[in-house]
């Protein structure tokens, strides 16, 4: 059995691939990921250095990933 993992999307992405990553591992619409990344950072802020954190984090996944 494979172990998930978590990658940014090399496929899926509009800056860095982090929100297709999460959207690929969780099995949902990359939009939704999106959607609640602009909501947490027009609530205050913190998903902005939320995702800078994870664009350096996460690790870019290839283009044979499923």
């Amino acid at each position: 059995m494979q172990q998930k993992r978590l990658y940014r999307s090399t496929s899926d992405r509009m800056l860095a691939g982090v929100c297709g990553g999460i959207a690929e591992y969780f099995g949902i619409d990359p939009v939704f990921v999106r959607l609640i990344t602009v909501l947490i950072v027009a609530a205050g802020g913190t998903g902005i250095l939320a995702y800078f954190i994870l664009w350096v984090i996460v690790p870019e996944g290839s283009n044979t990933q499923n």
